[in-house]
């Protein structure tokens, strides 16, 4: 049983001697505990500290591509080099290495396919009240839009078995926090939380920049994963509620015009035909969309045939 810890890099010459040095070499029920570092195209010193502190494995982007981009090629890389199971891991040190055993535990135990360690969000000094805020109500939107029981979303601490890692596709270039629970829920994987500890942070995060864009960031993602992966749901509800609008809109045109004040109102018949109109429109997207998530369900099928 092969275990890979993947840590996905940009400029990290100064965290990742912590990091590494943090990560367990030996672990009940795994035989091989490898490292891989992918170098997201780093300016510093960031591949040769990662030599000169013994890792197993490095891969390096010609340029950077971002953190979604990087934890891809890490999946690719670790199936590549015949990992059973593949541990996700932040170079800044901010999650506590040594609770990887505690991690992948449900996978050995064949109780989950990808497991997510949860923050103490509350405890975690160097998160403001409205981060924590903000960080709860992104994995309660987020429970809710999957239907996964996730405790903290957006933890990048996570661990795949190798035939979850083989179903898993990234398309956004931001973060694989969110999609992959998405992705991973609509393809029948079990996902479980498990609770970590963390570490004082070595430095500000670079994914989020401020609250705003995290909230903008957040909301046009999952927006965007709705679309994907529930397209027939998302634009059928559109056109419930057009449809429901021209109804009421025609209702009260029927109403004037039946107790003879109908020629004032023709706006309502207008806009209610505009309405209706769009509520069709929106029935062909949900078909449209549909079908195409269907073709990409075969195509990723076929694909995961070939690993």
């Amino acid at each position: 049983m092969k275990l890979i810890v993947q840590i996905p890099c940009y400029n990290e010459e100064d965290a990742l001697p912590i990091t590494l040095s943090q990560i367990p070499k030996e672990i009940d029920g795994i035989d091989e505990v490898e490292i891989l570092i992918i170098d997201d195209g780093s300016k510093d010193k960031t591949v040769q500290v990662a030599k000169e502190n013994g890792v197993n494995h490095i891969v390096s982007h010609s340029r950077n591509f971002g953190l979604a981009k990087t934890f891809a090629t890490g999946l690719k890389h670790s199936l590549s080099l015949g990992a059973d199971i593949i541990v996700n891991l932040d170079a800044d040190n901010q999650y506590k290495a040594q609770d990887i055993p505690k991690l992948i535990k449900p996978i050995l135990e064949n109780e989950a396919d990808i497991t997510i360690g949860a923050r103490p969000i509350e405890k975690i000094k160097s998160f403001s009240l409205i981060k924590k805020l903000l960080q709860k109500t992104g994995s309660y939107v987020m429970r809710k839009i999957s239907g996964a029981d996730v405790a903290d979303a957006p933890s990048g601490f996570r661990a795949f078995s190798a035939e979850a890692a083989k179903r898993i596709n990234i398309f956004d270039n931001y973060t694989y926090t969110m999609e992959t629970i998405i992705q991973a829920k609509n393809k029948g994987l079990e996902i479980k939380s498990v609770p970590i500890g963390v570490n004082d942070d070595l430095r500000p995060s670079r994914l989020v920049k401020s609250n705003f864009d995290y909230i903008k960031r957040s909301v046009f993602t999952m927006l965007r994963f709705v679309i994907i992966y529930r397209p027939f749901r998302f634009f059928m509800k559109i056109s419930v509620v057009l449809f429901l609008l021209a109804l009421i809109l025609g209702g009260r045109f029927v109403y004037y015009y039946l107790t003879g004040n109908g020629t004032g109102h023709i706006q309502s018949l207008i806009l209610c035909a505009i309405i209706f109109l769009t509520g069709v429109q929106s029935m062909f997207f949900a078909v449209i969309a549909d079908l195409l998530a269907i073709n990409r369900k075969l195509i990723e099928d076929v694909q995961y045939k070939i690993h």
